[in-house]
């Protein structure tokens, strides 16, 4: 359980990061590429202190599929943003508890019990009412070229969680900060060829937080993996997806002074219930 709370900490934090970094006008690709730069270190770092580090083709590969996942669902979401607005590429995003947990479901056998489905119910209820929250705060109208960006960002998000809990089944467990140091490695590989090829020009400001970001970046998967070990996948994921909801709309109305309104509020109360009955 206590992997999980770090998952939520390190996940919320990257939130306020990235929406730091838009208040200030920052380009997200090279605030994406300055974050994998230094989560690939930290891996590095992670992978070669280990007792007996060793090297896995079977978990590099895995990483390097991974990586390109990641940064398909960045862009995913940028482009969901630009298309559909904040509000629904945000729940979209969250969304993609519905496709990892049914995964999950459905390879291993996952069956949740009478609480977990209450608190499904109440998890739903608490993305409908961020969204309307969102909505009401940010005035997004819904584009109808925008679902296909949206579907993408969801089965992205959903598929890169499942592949966590499938390196934990399938892999020893010793493999996992290779598997991590991979991912990001491929991922900075990838966002800075793009960067080369736009010719984009680098803001040290936004390169500086990509590097804070870096940190809760790769120690968000960290426990994700750890919590997937002990924990079964329809309560990892549930939980961590309404837990960062909840503390990031804390966050944001206790930092940026953001007033929560009716439909916010009520996003906190059902949330808090579903975190309640799927952690009992």
């Amino acid at each position: 359980m206590v992997s999980l709370v770090l998952t939520i900490l390190c996940s919320s934090s990257i939130a306020l990061i990235l929406k730091h970094n838009d208040s200030k006008a920052g380009n997200a690709l090279a605030l994406l590429a300055g974050n994998y730069f230094i989560a690939a270190i930290v891996g590095f770092v992670l992978w070669i202190t280990q007792p007996r580090p060793e090297f896995s083709a079977a978990a590099a590969f895995f990483g390097v599929v991974m990586g390109a996942l990641f940064v398909f669902s960045f862009f995913s979401f940028a482009k969901s943003v630009n298309a559909a607005g904040t509000a629904l590429a945000t729940v979209s995003s969250r969304l993609s508890v519905v496709i990892s947990t049914f995964l999950s479901i459905l390879f291993f056998g996952e069956t949740p019990g009478m609480y977990q489905l209450a608190g499904y119910f109440f998890a739903l209820l608490t993305l409908y009412f961020f969204y309307l929250s969102l909505r009401e705060s940010h005035g997004n109208s819904i584009k109808f070229s925008g679902y296909f960006y949206l579907t993408a960002l969801t089965v992205g998000i959903g598929i890169n969680d499942f592949s966590l809990k499938l390196f934990s089944v399938r892999r020893p467990e010793s493999e996992k900060e290779l598997f991590l140091f991979f991912i990001f490695l491929s991922a900075f590989l990838y966002t800075s060829s793009i960067l080369w090829f736009k010719k984009i020009k680098l803001d040290s400001a936004v390169l500086w937080r990509g590097t804070i970001l870096g940190v809760p970046n790769i120690l968000s998967s960290f426990f994700m993996i750890n919590a997937l070990l002990v924990l079964p996948a329809t309560v990892v994921y549930p939980l961590s997806n309404i837990g960062i909801i909840v503390l990031t709309l804390l966050a944001a109305y206790l930092i940026w002074k953001e007033k929560l309104n009716r439909q916010g509020i009520l996003a906190l109360l059902s949330g808090t219930v579903a975190i309640v009955l799927i952690g009992l």
